[in-house]
C-alpha cells in the first residue's frame, strides 16, 4: 500500500483536483482494506475484493484509486444510496466491512480548524488528522454474492423479445411468459423520443 500522502496525489492527478471527498474516500478505502488485511490490491490481491459504494461523488472516485476496483472489471459495484460510504468484501473468505462517514466529522473539523474560513479546506486538512474513529463508523456485514456479480464471470446472453437488445448478467425480467429487459418492463432511467 501507498502512504496517504502518495495516495492523495494520484488521487488529484485522476480526479482533476483535491477536494474533501477525495481525502474521505483514499482514508476510507485505506481503511477498508487495513481491515480487511488486503496489502496490495492493485498486485498480488487485486482478484480478491469487491467494494460497493454508496455515492456517485469524488469520494467514490478515490475509492476506485485505491482498491482498483473498477465498474469495468465488475468489481466496483453502485449502490445509488447518497452516503459517503463503502463495503469491502473479500473472496477469499467473505468477510465484508461497510464503512461510512461521520456526519459528526464535519463540525469536528470546524473545531480543529477555525483558523480556517473555507470549509473545503478546514475539511480536507482535518480529514487528514483525525483518528478512525472520529471519521468513520464501521460494521462487519455479511454481503450475499451471486455468482453473477463475481468478477469474471461468463454467463448466458439473452435477447429482449420486445427491443431485441442483449441481456448480460441474469438481468433479465420474465414477465407474462416474455423474457424482457428491465427497460421495456418500465425501469427504464430515459424516455424515448
Amino acid at each position: 500500500m501507498k502512504s496517504l500522502d502518495e495516495y492523495l496525489r494520484d488521487a488529484e492527478q485522476a480526479h482533476g483536483h483535491l477536494c474533501a471527498g477525495q481525502v474521505l474516500g483514499v482514508r476510507l478505502a485505506m481503511l477498508g482494506l487495513a481491515k480487511l488485511g488486503i496489502d496490495d490490491p492493485r498486485g498480488k490481491d487485486r482478484k480478491r475484493l469487491v467494494t460497493f459504494v454508496e455515492i456517485d461523488r469524488c469520494a467514490t472516485d478515490a475509492v476506485a484509486l485505491v482498491t482498483g476496483c473498477r465498474l469495468g472489471k465488475r468489481a466496483l459495484k453502485f449502490r445509488d444510496w447518497g452516503k459517503v460510504a463503502a463495503t469491502f468484501v473479500d473472496l477469499t473468505n467473505g468477510k465484508a466491512i461497510r464503512i461510512a462517514a461521520k456526519e459528526s466529522s464535519k463540525a469536528l473539523a470546524r473545531q480543529m480548524h477555525p483558523e480556517l474560513e473555507n470549509k473545503n479546506q478546514q475539511q480536507m486538512l482535518a480529514y487528514r488528522e483525525m483518528s478512525d474513529d472520529d471519521l468513520f463508523a464501521t460494521q462487519w456485514v455479511k454481503v450475499e454474492l451471486p455468482a453473477e456479480e463475481f468478477p469474471g464471470y461468463k454467463g448466458e446472453r439473452i435477447v429482449c423479445e420486445a427491443c431485441g437488445e442483449g441481456i448480460n448478467f441474469r438481468r433479465e425480467v420474465r414477465r407474462e411468459g416474455k423474457v424482457l429487459c428491465r427497460a421495456c418492463v418500465g425501469e427504464r432511467y430515459y424516455e424515448p423520443l
